[in-house]
């Protein structure tokens, strides 16, 4: 995280996955990072920078790589759930403080 500016642009080339998640690139990195490794740094980043925009880059899509698409969808979810994690949040606080006394 040092060296980064408080305001950060994110951009996930799918070429740095190991081809055993995703083969769908034109170019597979060989012992490249691994689901959990890969959710681990973009949540780190999220927590501690400003994410102000991303991209998705790398998909090689062909005949039968579907289900590659899937992984990407939900990786871009899972980042954007990281990213607005804490507004999420800072509502739910909101929210609570709203309620009546009686609920």
């Amino acid at each position: 995280m040092e060296g980064l500016t408080d305001n950060v642009y994110l951009t996930i080339d799918i070429d740095g996955l190991d081809p055993s998640l995703v083969s769908a690139t034109g170019t597979p990195e060989p012992g490249g990072l691994g689901w959990y490794e890969t959710i681990g740094l973009i949540r780190t980043l999220a927590r501690n920078r400003r994410v102000v925009g991303m991209d998705l880059t790398g998909i090689l899509l062909r005949r039968g790589t579907k289900r590659f698409s899937v992984l990407c969808a939900k990786l871009i979810y899972k980042t954007l759930a990281f990213v607005f994690e804490q507004e999420t949040e800072l509502l739910r606080n909101v929210l609570e403080t709203r309620k009546p006394a009686n609920v």
